[in-house]
């Protein structure tokens, strides 16, 4: 049985044995080398990773099952696009008093006419309703400045009318006083 195994055992299947056994320590050192610097890339715990990769075969199918789905850099520029998104939305809003959505620079409600802002004398930019002063030109904003009328509120009572004002607007379909 020995001399058929040294007749079999010839140097050139020798040869193409430790061809194929060092082919397969490549293979799974680097194979140890993905699992490392895969498990880096993801965020993930590295070196534990590493550990379990030490495992022949087993330890990088359960690296690949286990995992994380993105890599850091995706899910940083995921948090990034998200961020970007929730800031574009900040530039609108909702109406206060039929929710209606409007933009940051609106002055009145498309929907209900609803002032949202006041407008400055001079420059006539939108200014909040609580500043003191136009940033945009440096004049004090006064109560007695030329302001554009209000749309009635919901909730308050209006003052009478008299009973012509009070046919005219029956007759215009009771519309409200759009500002302009």
């Amino acid at each position: 049985m020995s001399e058929l195994l040294a007749q079999l055992w010839t140097p050139e299947l020798q040869a193409a044995f430790t061809a194929v056994v060092v082919l397969l320590v490549i293979l799974y050192v680097l194979s140890i080398v993905w699992v490392v610097r895969d498990a880096y890339l993801r965020g993930s715990y590295w070196y534990v990773w590493a550990i379990v990769s030490l495992v022949p075969l087993v330890g990088v199918i359960a690296y690949c099952l286990l995992r994380p789905p993105l890599l850091q850099i995706d899910r940083d520029e995921q948090e990034l696009e998200i961020a970007l998104k929730q800031r574009e939305l900040m530039k609108f809003g909702e109406c206060a008093n039929c929710g209606y959505p409007v933009e940051a620079d609106f002055v009145l409600c498309p929907n209900c006419h609803q002032r949202l802002k006041n407008l400055c004398g001079t420059c006539n930019h939108a200014l909040d309703p609580t500043w003191t002063v136009c940033p945009y030109c440096a004049t004090p904003v006064t109560a007695a400045g030329p302001r554009p009328r209000r749309a009635p509120q919901r909730g308050r009572t209006q003052q009478p009318q008299p009973p012509a004002a009070q046919q005219k607007r029956q007759a215009r379909g009771a519309q409200p006083d759009r500002a302009q």
